[in-house]
């Protein structure tokens, strides 16, 4: 059995160790190439692999909890241990990763009075509710009972929220209660307020530091706030940012391999690093986060390549091969080995096989509800993907003033299924025009794009999706509402039966043969916006604006024989044909 401790250095079975780990998310990789990835790790010599949990994705409704499948963390962990990797695991609550809501559950909106990630009674009995599922999990994985886990973060950057030490000392208190025993750490941006704010130190909580460039100068302000605190603990970047997140119609970002190195290089001459990310993955189905802007939020893309030290698909980058060759100038004992590579396949152009519009199937898709006033889509069901909304006006002239009040965050509009625009973010609120004299119906499809995941906007009343306030016509609001949630998680109910109207929501079926199940990409150059399903497995978002134009498709997600893959496209963009190509494909940059 294995010892872990914390002293004026890192000490495994008592001897000195530096911690060489990398952040790679279950959850954003499918189970078949866990090992792929642990195995490139340990490969290029680093002995720790780190994972947020996020805890929206194993309780997406409140009080039904799921750690199966791709959620099955207890599982990764154990395949961690297999290939020789220590194991760090950062539990929240709230885990930013540019991961929607920050990784809190969306029906916490539904608690209006509810305020989070501080000293609140309701927020804290939801968080142990999870807790007391998660943890015991965790407990026999420690290193302190012959496992692989060595420390264990309370909650997440906190000193870039709020500074309630009633509060994180409430969750540490939690999480030792469950049976965590081995170290318990922080971490925080590397400058004195937000150390200052987030850390638990007078509690002989290890406190460690974020950031992505100048690692001196970054070591030098964390080793100075221990040292005012009489603290003489290891130095640790607990994420080190090699690259970063790339949002929707925005250069893809890149950075230097050689910068990272100097960087990294400085920080392994005086501690530990945890790379953030070794490997980004996928922000498979409706899991993107969005960073807050001037007007609402800014989504991020399905990709989360992250310019890691992996491809998305889990390929040694340019960096991979500069870390080897500075890992073996640095410790020149150390073994590493050949990096595995993923066979990726071009399965060539596919043909339409069926397609049905949206608003006649919409009766195959689960129930309908109806309300007096719209509901928002925490209301409404998961709170993820879209929802339409429709109801019948009564108008006066062919031009009715129509305005939509607090709505998020991206509307089309339809009479009498004939659509006739879309408001973004920065137009939701302004006025427009329909032609509504006499009785119509009027739909709006709305898309939630990914809630905020950092900053002053968590949980904020603007992150609930939907119509929130109302859709006024002339001078007033319209009431008598029929709604359907689309969370798409039981995309096989699409009846194609059904006719098709153009120029609407549809869902195109496309079908082809595999003898052999390869990672491929769905070229999305030729579509519009809207999410993409193989096998009944949401891919993610595509969207024509780039940067990115393919949706990645693991080999697992594939069969030998007939696969299905399935297209809900909400700008009217038809592709009688659609390509699977072995490369990804990008529009700018």
């Amino acid at each position: 059995m294995k010892t872990f401790e914390v002293k004026e250095e890192f000490l495994v079975d008592g001897k000195p160790t530096r911690i060489m780990s990398g952040a790679i998310h279950y959850f954003r990789i499918m189970p078949d190439h866990w090992e792929h990835s642990l195995y490139n790790l340990k490969a290029l010599g680093f002995n720790t692999v780190e994972t947020y949990v996020p805890w929206n994705l194993h309780e997406m409704r409140e009080g039904q909890f799921d750690f199966t499948g791709g959620k099955d963390l207890v599982s990764f962990v154990k395949k961690a241990e297999e290939i020789g990797l220590m194991v760090i695991l950062r539990p929240g609550p709230y885990i930013c990763a540019e991961w929607e809501n920050g990784g809190l559950p969306a029906w916490l909106l539904n608690y209006h009075d509810m305020k989070i990630r501080c000293d609140d009674e309701l927020f804290l009995e939801k968080v142990e509710n999870y807790f007391k599922v998660l943890l015991p999990l965790i407990v026999p994985l420690q290193v302190t009972k012959g496992g692989p886990v060595i420390m264990v973060q309370v909650e997440n950057e906190y000193g870039s929220f709020s500074n309630d030490k009633l509060y994180l000392r409430a969750l540490k208190k939690m999480i030792e209660d469950a049976g965590i025993d081995v170290p318990l750490f922080t971490s925080d941006g590397a400058w004195e307020q937000a150390l200052m704010s987030g850390t638990l130190i007078e509690e002989e909580v290890l406190v460690t530091a974020n950031f992505g460039s100048r690692g001196n100068e970054n070591f030098d302000v964390l080793q100075s706030f221990m040292e005012k605190h009489d603290k003489k603990w290891p130095l640790m970047c607990m994420e080190f940012w090699c690259g970063w997140f790339n949002r929707w119609n925005e250069d893809i970002i890149l950075r230097d391999a050689d910068e990272v190195m100097t960087c990294m290089k400085e920080l392994l001459q005086r501690g530990s690093l945890n790379l953030y990310m070794f490997h980004g993955g996928t922000n498979f189905g409706f899991m993107n986060g969005s960073c807050a802007g001037k007007i609402g939020n800014l989504p991020q893309v399905t990709s989360y390549d992250y310019d890691a030290f992996l491809t998305e698909w889990g390929d040694p980058t340019k960096k991979y091969e500069a870390a080897q060759e500075l890992l073996k100038e640095l410790f020149p004992d150390m073994i590493q080995q050949t990096p595995k590579l993923r066979t990726k396949k071009d399965y060539g152009l596919i043909p339409l096989k069926r397609k049905v519009s949206l608003f006649k199937t919409l009766s195959s898709l689960g129930k309908s509800e109806q309300s007096i006033w719209p509901k928002t889509f925490e209301q409404l069901g998961s709170g993820y993907g879209y929802v339409l909304y429709q109801t019948k006006v009564i108008g006066s002239t062919n031009s009715e003033r129509i305005k939509l009040v607090d709505t998020s965050d991206r509307v089309s509009v339809y009479v009498d299924e004939v659509f006739y625009l879309t408001q973004t973010q920065e137009e939701i609120g302004t006025e427009f025009n329909l032609p509504l004299q006499g009785e119509h119906e009027l739909s709006l499809l709305v898309e939630n794009m990914g809630r905020n995941n950092y900053g002053a906007r968590l949980l904020a009343p603007t992150q609930r999706k939907g119509i929130r306030g109302g859709v006024m016509v002339d001078h007033h609001f319209e009431t008598e509402w029929v709604q359907y949630a689309l969370s798409f998680e039981t995309i096989g109910d699409v009846d194609f039966t059904k006719g098709w109207i153009p120029n609407t929501p549809a869902f195109y079926e496309y079908e082809f043969e595999a003898h052999e199940c390869e990672d491929t990409f769905l070229d999305c150059s030729t579509l519009g916006k809207g999410v993409a399903f193989i096998n009944d497995f949401n891919l993610g978002r595509y969207w024509s604006v780039g940067p990115i134009q393919y949706l990645y498709i693991p080999g697992p997600l594939l069969k030998v024989g007939i696969n299905k893959l399935v297209l809900f496209e909400t700008e009217g963009v038809v592709a009688e044909r659609i390509a699977l190509k072995d490369h990804p494909v990008y529009v700018k940059g």
